[in-house]
């Protein structure tokens, strides 16, 4: 709905004119909602499936999920800003970059969700990866649902390619870890 259609909505509509509103900004921000997403997904879950190839303790797999996390998604966010500033997108720039740096780092968070879980609240969860693995398959699920509205393809198509992607990233992370892990020790 454009922005002048909402001004025509009456004052007792008043949260549907804000929902409404609300909504249009973030469609605004699709794209830019699942670059962001998938890559901190994807990149955060690699770093989770290597430290768990390695073997390494759930410290480490929270101190460098964070570092990639805002690393990696300072320099997404930095990326999307410059490039929006050599395009002819009417969008501004630094909305741009910021909506890939949010949605990087909150929907990246939550490969980590089941090690930040153990960390606060000292629950021993055994298969910390397994419930890692499953919220972030799921993750990949919703990315790939809006990805379809992105790039206007169908859904379980979008769905498949996504978690198909994760998948792939994590495994190789994985086994690297497990190799390097053997060679080093």
């Amino acid at each position: 709905m454009p922005a002048d259609r909402l001004d025509s909505i009456p004052t007792k509509y008043f949260f549907l004119k804000i929902r409404t509103h609300d909504f249009v900004k973030f469609r605004d921000y699709l794209g830019e909602f699942v670059y962001g997403s998938l890559d901190g997904t994807v990149t955060t879950f690699a770093v989770v499936a290597g430290a768990a190839g390695a073997g390494l303790s759930p410290a480490v797999v929270i101190i460098l999920g964070f570092a990639n996390l805002f690393a990696d998604g300072f320099s997404m966010s930095v990326g999307s800003y410059l490039s929006a500033k050599h395009d002819s997108d009417p969008r501004p720039p630094f909305k741009r970059g910021l909506a890939t740096f949010c949605s990087f780092v909150v929907i990246g968070l939550i490969p980590l969700l089941a090690y930040i879980w153990d960390f606060l609240f000292g629950v021993r969860v055994v298969s910390r990866f397994l419930i890692s693995s499953i919220l972030t398959f799921l993750a990949f699920a919703i990315i790939g649902y809006f990805r379809a509205r992105v790039v206007h393809t169908g859904k379980s198509k979008a769905m498949v390619e996504t978690l198909a992607l994760g998948i792939i990233a994590a495994t190789v992370a994985y086994f690297i870890g497990d190799f390097l892990e053997k060679i080093i020790r």
